[in-house]
């Protein structure tokens, strides 16, 4: 079960704020009145305290940045399993905690951008939607995507590709140790992609798509392993969560026994 931080910080807030509103209002003053010294009750105590903590911490993480972890290794090479990322709230607009519904309009998400965003599913009932995903925007509304045998095509324009050596991957990330490296261009931006070798004619997902107004089409970097827009249709402008900007952390297990990698502390997300 998804665990709705968003949801247990407004709870939170909105309980401890109106606490201390109460008290404020209705029984501070009668209180003092009585006895001067009288010391706070213990739920208006830890109102008072905590209440600014949580609304500052529920502020940055909805309206600044946020961070989340990458489960799986449909953004390999250049995501991790295991990598801690922070995502910029704020480049895609301004939106409300829980309703995720945007209230003030500053941008849009760009051809090529690492986005998160809510999985829709694959039809009602799919109990994974709502989940965080993290993929690559390919395609803008109105856009035609192609894809045939990894290689893909916007509005009849093809990216390029340049093979870039074998990835070796380390811990959890080695079971895609062999794949093929190439740098996808795309409307002059870079990015590594992997592939991998063997993998028969046909049984990649090939097709072509014309993205509604209001969405988007999203593919994952290691492209022979990501369920993502050629499997499940589109992402809705309402389910953006952010944009992903940097790596902080990257560690898997109980106190970081599995892996540690402190390269990958600091590492832009392109």
């Amino acid at each position: 079960m998804k665990i709705d931080f968003a949801l247990i910080l407004t709870l939170l807030a909105l309980v401890t704020g109106l606490v201390w509103l109460a008290d404020k209002l209705a029984f501070e003053k009668r209180r003092k009145a009585a006895d001067p010294e009288a010391k706070d009750p213990v739920p208006v105590e830890y109102a008072k305290s905590l209440f600014p903590v949580i609304f500052a911490v529920l502020a940055l993480r909805s309206f600044l940045a946020e961070p989340f972890r990458i489960p799986s290794g449909s953004m390999m090479p250049n995501l991790l399993i295991g990598d801690f990322i922070l995502v910029n709230k704020f480049d895609y607009g301004i939106r409300l905690p829980v309703l995720n519904k945007k209230v003030v309009e500053i941008g849009q998400p760009a051809r090529g951008d690492v986005m998160v965003f809510r999985y829709p599913g694959m039809g009602e009932g799919d109990p994974a939607a709502g989940t965080d995903y993290i993929k690559r925007v390919i395609g803008l509304p109105g856009d035609t995507v192609s894809v045939e045998e990894n290689r893909v095509a916007v509005n009849g324009v093809p990216f390029t590709y340049a093979e870039d050596g074998v990835f070796i991957g380390e811990g959890v990330s080695s079971e895609m140790t062999g794949s093929r490296i190439y740098t996808e261009t795309l409307e002059g931006r870079r990015h590594a992609m992997l592939e991998m070798d063997g993998v028969p004619l046909g049984y990649r997902h090939n097709g072509s798509w014309t993205v509604p107004a209001g969405h988007y089409f999203v593919m994952g970097d290691n492209r022979d392993r990501s369920a993502d827009s050629r499997e499940w249709g589109f992402v809705p402008e309402r389910n953006i969560v952010g944009r992903a900007m940097v790596i902080w952390l990257n560690c898997s297990g109980w106190f970081c026994t599995d892996s540690f990698q402190p390269s990958r502390i600091g590492t832009k997300i392109d």
